[in-house]
């Protein structure tokens, strides 16, 4: 796959991915970016997902809070609020009808 273009997609659905991710329980930085490859989205770097993170919190959509950790150092876990899982429940109706659409031409260029 093209590696600009991964990442201009990547770009425009990662907070949502983070958001679904999210909606499964709480987790910290290392584990959602582990979630995020295995879910097909390739590695997410952590210049990549920490301000991610952090513009979710600002804007209220995810919260968050220090855990010491059993065998290293304290974690930051990130959990979804009930403002992101509004968010998330509207934006993931828009992104299935977008994608939908981009599907449907798509299917008719492979078509041919």
């Amino acid at each position: 796959m093209n590696q600009e273009r991964r990442a201009q997609w990547l770009r425009g659905v990662l907070d949502l991915c983070v958001l679904a991710i999210l909606a499964r329980g709480e987790s910290y930085g290392y584990e959602l970016a582990q979630s995020l490859e295995a879910a097909g989205l390739g590695p997410i770097q952590g210049g990549t997902l920490y301000p991610v993170l952090l513009r979710l919190q600002r804007s209220g959509l995810v919260t968050a809070h220090w855990r010491e950790g059993v065998a290293g150092p304290a974690r930051k876990y990130y959990r979804l609020s009930a403002a992101g899982s509004e968010t998330l429940r509207l934006t993931a109706n828009d992104w299935n009808a977008f994608a939908g659409g981009v599907g449907a031409v798509l299917r008719e260029v492979a078509a041919q």
